[in-house]
């Protein structure tokens, strides 16, 4: 991974690396270390007295640069899955690492650090900021970075552009269509250039068309480089996908006893 961007580095001291097997096995392989791997991967929720297991056990390795859609039914583990590879929540048990890096391990900073520098997020519901406009929305999480009011306008009005929508940036999301909004929140994924996209169901609150636009620029988002993942209901994505994950009662499965069990023709 990379040291330096225009947010500046990870702090390396708050980053848990990889164990010296893992690296070693990277480096001296023919072929490269899953840029993301999750082993024995858990996450119970205490609700009242029942324990809900919403990942049981999950193994996975994601190769850089692929685009992968992750199905299921509601409460497969699905969200979970996403948000504990981007870092938003930590596991019950298991191990996540990303581009070489321990993720279960990093404390509340490097955490921050992540996010802010590796992953872009894009959520079902926009999580948009009402009272500013596309491009300050945009802009927002490069406040955090120290990066100056006249250089965070630049990087938002070329993103807005980017995504179509260089006449709409001083609109408040109020103004704005939902399909409108959610390339909004593209937009704001990227300030940081991420190497990792996690989408949550991002066409779930769009018209058929508005929907097609969004899943046509994170294909775009693939093509630029960048791994992609998207937990999706839309059977449009796949068409994308050059992998797909399914999972049922927090495991993953084969795409035949996915299809047998959720009645998927």
């Amino acid at each position: 991974m990379t040291a330096t961007s225009h947010t500046g580095a990870i702090p390396a001291e708050r980053i848990a690396p990889a164990d010296a097997a893992g690296r070693s096995a990277a480096a001296s392989g023919n072929r490269a270390a899953p840029f993301i791997t999750a082993s024995g991967l858990r996450k119970s929720f205490q609700m009242g007295t029942t324990v809900v297991h919403a990942l049981a056990g999950v193994d996975i390795a994601i190769e850089a640069g692929t685009f992968q859609t992750i199905m299921g039914p509601s409460g497969s583990g699905k969200s979970t899955l996403l948000y504990l590879l981007g870092g938003l929540d930590r596991p019950t048990a298991g191990r996540i690492i990303v581009g070489g890096h321990v993720v279960n391990e990093m404390d509340e900073n490097a955490l921050a650090a992540y996010r802010r520098r590796f992953v872009g997020f894009i959520f079902q519901s926009f999580n948009l900021i009402p009272s500013l406009s596309a491009w300050e929305n945009v802009a927002f999480p490069m406040r955090f970075a120290g990066v100056s009011r006249r250089e965070r306008q630049k990087r938002a009005f070329a993103l807005l552009e980017r995504v179509g929508l260089a006449d709409r940036r001083d609109h408040k999301p109020t103004e704005l269509s939902g399909g409108q909004q959610q390339r909004v929140a593209i937009a704001r994924s990227l300030v940081n250039e991420p190497r990792l996209v996690l989408a949550d169901e991002p066409t779930g609150n769009l018209d058929t068309a508005s929907g097609q636009s969004i899943m046509d620029l994170l294909a775009e988002l693939h093509r630029d480089g960048r791994t992609v993942l998207v937990v999706t209901h839309d059977p449009r994505m796949a068409a994308y996908a050059t992998h797909r994950v399914f999972l049922l009662d927090g495991c993953i499965v084969s795409e035949e006893k996915y299809r047998e069990v959720a009645g998927v023709i």
